[in-house]
């Protein structure tokens, strides 16, 4: 089995250092969408360095990588196919607002190895630490077709109950043509997102828009419309990536207020709201 999964919990956690800048964040928020329109006082806070918050999804991709997904396939125990992966669910703890530059220790490991019966689902967890003390934990999901069926441990439900009554804002938000090409130069060059024929041997007509691109841009939408444009008040952050965005489609992003959390469903508005995510929450003060 490519996946030995006493081996991936038992290694070593991997440290490494990691650093960012304004124009790290900025690139971030234009390849989420953020900008339009250009002078729009609410997105100048994404994108102009004079009123720079940082949306706390960008800590997916701090330091120019993809912390969750790539790197977890080259930890100890871990040999599959990068064609048959797929990221599953990402999870996000925000323990402070994030700077808008900065350096950090990041330290990564497998944190759970779980058997779905026809697939594998890594979870791959990263923490990150500045001088100040501890700013987020990343956890991805990272889903191998073909590598379950062992008779591990099924792992525990992501799965929330369902949302009841009407949504209390929905939005729409358009996918650039590309989107994924832009996005990708924030780290993650998988070329499942920009080689088409690529994208055919991993099953998909065409390439895919990344996921946590998805996961930014729904964050997005909720702080600027249910929390006032204030990413400080971002806790936390978990979704189930339930299906594809092609590049080019339009986003239909649900949301539901909670107490403590606003609960969002995201669907692909061209394919009759095929989901997209689900058991989708943001947790906040």
């Amino acid at each position: 089995m490519p996946i030995d999964a006493a081996k991936a919990l038992a290694a070593e956690p991997r440290s490494g250092e990691i650093a960012w800048s304004v124009k790290d964040v900025q690139l971030y928020h234009l390849g989420i969408g953020a900008g339009i329109p250009a002078t729009d006082p609410d997105e100048l806070r994404y994108t102009l360095e004079s009123r720079l918050h940082v949306l706390p999804s960008f800590a997916t991709v701090a330091g120019a990588g993809s912390p969750g997904v790539i790197s977890g396939l080259s930890m100890p125990g871990v040999e599959v196919d990068l064609a048959r992966v797929l990221h599953g669910g990402q999870s996000l703890e925000i323990h402070r607002p994030l700077p808008v530059e900065g350096t950090a220790t990041a330290t990564s490991r497998i944190a759970g190895v779980y058997d779905k019966g026809k697939a594998a689902v890594l979870v791959m967890r990263t923490e990150v630490a500045d001088a100040e003390g501890p700013l987020w934990t990343n956890d991805a999901q990272i889903f191998v077709r073909g590598e379950g069926g062992w008779g591990g441990d099924r792992g525990p439900s992501a799965r929330l109950e369902p949302t009841t009554g009407e949504p209390d804002k929905v939005v729409e938000r358009p996918i650039r043509e590309d989107q994924a090409l832009l996005y990708r130069l924030s780290g993650d060059r998988n070329p499942l997102h920009a080689d088409p024929e690529f994208a055919k041997v991993a099953g998909f007509e065409r390439p895919i828009l990344h996921g946590l691109c998805t996961y930014g841009i729904t964050l997005k939408a909720v702080v600027d419309t249910l929390l006032g444009g204030d990413v400080s008040r971002v806790r936390g952050y978990a979704t189930r990536f339930a299906g594809v965005v092609y590049p080019g489609e339009t986003l239909r992003i649900r949301m539901w207020r909670g107490d403590g959390g606003i609960r969002v469903a995201v669907s692909a508005v061209e394919r009759d709201d095929a989901p997209v995510l689900a058991d989708t929450i943001v947790q906040h003060s």
